[in-house]
């Protein structure tokens, strides 16, 4: 389900920039050229602004068909949103290093249909797992031709995370299935610049996929003792404003 998403939302964009591009070479000649010194700027910095979409990516434990009280595991998308501030310095004309830490908050949750009815939770409870992340990306950056005042940019990496509310979700670990604190994986994304009297507009997309399993499988839990690895997936849409 998010990768159709991920194609959904990435196709679209992908032509809004040939459109972009399309309408800045044409323009290119009647408009004020911004921020001509920032090419030889060897380090910037600038903040961020950010809302993703996460949700889990699921693998049932092997004995899952010997616990016939629960039917289906079902990981649902859920809505986030992020700070953080960025640090990138030039390499080449045409690459840049992206240190971009961000606290991120966000809440991740699991559907389970049940074959018989839960007192309090009835046949399909969900549980929801909040976390509030803070996380590490290193992302390498390679910058097209600029056209006028716009031009885009391809990136990719890798990323470290701790999340600040495992210790809370522990101590009511009997309503929840149990997670690791922190977590690793890579990053794949592309953006925009768009270059303005004094600062520097970069819309951008990108798409996160752990590596780690980070589930801490209980097995007297029953919504925890039916899955074997949990890893995290994400797709964030980010403003950075840069100088």
């Amino acid at each position: 389900m998010l990768y159709i998403q991920r194609k959904k939302v990435i196709k679209p964009l992908t032509l809004f920039a040939f459109a972009l591009m399309i309408y800045s070479a044409t323009r290119s000649q009647k408009v004020e050229l911004y921020q001509l010194d920032h090419e030889g700027k060897p380090y910037y910095f600038g903040i961020t602004l950010g809302a993703n979409i996460a949700r889990f990516q699921i693998e049932q434990h092997p004995r899952f068909l010997q616990y016939d009280s629960v039917l289906e595991i079902l990981p649902l998308n859920s809505p986030g949103f992020g700070l953080g501030l960025n640090a990138t310095a030039k390499l080449t004309n045409r690459f840049e290093a992206r240190f971009n830490p961000q606290l991120m908050f966000t809440d991740r949750s699991i559907t389970y249909k049940l074959k018989y009815k839960d007192p309090i939770d009835g046949f399909e409870p969900t549980k929801k797992i909040e976390s509030v992340i803070f996380t590490f990306p290193f992302q390498i950056k390679f910058n097209s031709d600029r056209i006028g005042n716009f031009r885009v940019y391809m990136l990719g990496g890798a990323f470290t995370q701790i999340d600040l509310a495992a210790n809370a979700r522990a101590r009511r670990a009997e309503d929840l299935v149990k997670l690791e604190s922190s977590d690793y994986g890579v990053e794949i994304g592309m953006g925009f610049n768009f270059y303005f009297p004094s600062f520097i507009l970069s819309p951008e997309i990108k798409v996160s996929n752990g590596l780690r399993n980070l589930h801490s499988r209980d097995v007297n839990l029953k919504y925890s003792n039916v899955l074997d690895r949990i890893q995290s997936r994400m797709i964030v849409f980010s403003i950075h404003l840069e100088g």
